[in-house]
């Protein structure tokens, strides 16, 4: 008879493999910013009064899965689980919030690639790394050579940080300056040139941020202003915490990191639309009226429509020799084999919109202006109908 495993040994197991599975590989930038986050979130608690040293959370997990994996392979109750808890630096954000943020901002990361992508000429990957809380202190000694961007969130009434590691940025000015992105670690000032060819990434970046937030509440990102250095970036105290969501693009060969810092404070009125149930309920809820919204945009829509008065044929030859006052033989009534075509109609012009005939009509005038009076309506060509419309059609 088969063994049964009790309850103890299958959450042991389940543990076991959802602490083990291989993590993306980020940039050297980016890991560099996570293990310095870490190491100083741990540093104020990393021994004990007997000298033990404090794994990291995934570390711990796994170590803590495979205790309980022996000691219920052998019959004996699994120590209880525990994890370090800092009272002085508290989470503020419920599990919620954080995958509401992650979904959110994974959403702008889609976005960011593809206008990147497209303003670069060049592939390029954006992937969200994480979603933290850290003291703001703690967040501005990780950064070392970045550009600042400092944001007005005028909707809420404060500000936010969007800073892009030099290694990559100065990566893209390449790319945009006719190179092929290979600019490496530089750590100088920008120059009027590049200010401006940023601030343009920027403008980007911030434009499908509020595409993103408009989920859950449209804020109004403004670029106030940008930085160099860490030390004239003060946006709120240094025990303040703070949301980091830090990404890493990719283009090509080169990467660096990217991050947002959001204070805990700005976000704090809207939280309660943070919740992800909340999110899927009001996506359903807009789909109407995006609906509408977006025929209302389609209607107002300009469409150029040219009237045509007539066509000829032209051997080149016959095109090298026109001249200036050279008259031309044009052709105003449709070629008989049309079947839509009206026949025996001198002046008869077609109305192309888009390359296609839509319309046929006849010149004249109305008032002191030239106009055309449509007396046909010209179908599709069976070739450009779709497949159902052309079963439409038979029926």
């Amino acid at each position: 008879m088969a063994e049964v495993l009790s309850q103890t040994e299958i959450e042991a197991l389940l543990a076991a493999m959802s602490t083990t599975d291989a993590e993306p590989a980020v940039s050297e930038a980016v890991e560099k910013r996570r293990t310095a986050i870490e190491s100083s979130l741990t540093a104020p608690i990393s021994h004990t009064a007997e000298g033990r040293v404090f794994l990291p959370l995934h570390k711990r997990r796994r170590a803590a899965a495979g205790i309980a994996l022996q000691a219920a392979s052998r019959g004996m109750a699994a120590p209880p689980a525990y994890e370090v808890y800092d009272f002085r630096r508290p989470d503020k954000l419920s599990k919620d919030h954080v995958r509401a943020l992650q979904m959110l901002h994974e959403n702008f990361a889609s976005y960011f690639m593809s206008s990147l992508a497209g303003h670069l000429r060049t592939p390029v990957e954006v992937e969200l790394t994480s979603v933290d809380q850290v003291p703001y202190d703690e967040y501005v000694k990780t950064i070392s050579t970045s550009l600042l961007n400092i944001l007005n969130v005028d909707t809420l009434s404060g500000q936010a940080i969007f800073e892009i590691d030099f290694a990559i940025l100065f990566s893209m000015l390449d790319r945009l300056l006719g190179g092929k992105g290979a600019a490496g670690k530089v750590a100088r000032d920008l120059t009027d040139i590049e200010k401006v060819l940023s601030s343009n990434i920027v403008e980007m970046g911030l434009t499908d941020l509020r595409t993103a937030w408009e989920t859950v509440q449209p804020l109004d990102f403004a670029l106030a202003s940008m930085e160099t250095s860490s030390q004239f970036v003060q946006i709120v105290p240094g025990n303040d915490t703070i949301v980091l969501i830090l990404f890493n693009i990719r283009m090509g060969e080169y990467q660096g990191a990217m991050s947002l810092c959001i204070p805990y404070l700005l976000i704090k009125p809207i939280l309660a639309k943070l919740s992800t149930q909340r999110w899927f309920v009001s996506d359903r809820k807009k789909t109407a009226a995006h609906s509408q919204q977006l025929a209302q945009r389609l209607n107002t829509t300009a469409v150029p429509c040219v009237a045509r008065l007539g066509r000829t044929t032209l051997t080149v030859a016959d095109l090298s020799a026109l001249t200036v006052g050279q008259v031309l033989p044009m052709e105003v009534c449709p070629a008989s084999g049309d079947p839509h075509a009206p026949k025996d109609k001198l002046g008869t012009v077609d109305l192309v919109i888009g390359g296609s005939v839509k319309f046929r009509g006849r010149t004249g005038l109305r008032g002191k202006s030239l106009a055309v009076q449509i007396e046909q309506v010209v179908e599709p060509v069976a070739e450009l109908v779709a497949h159902r419309e052309q079963s439409l059609l038979k029926q």
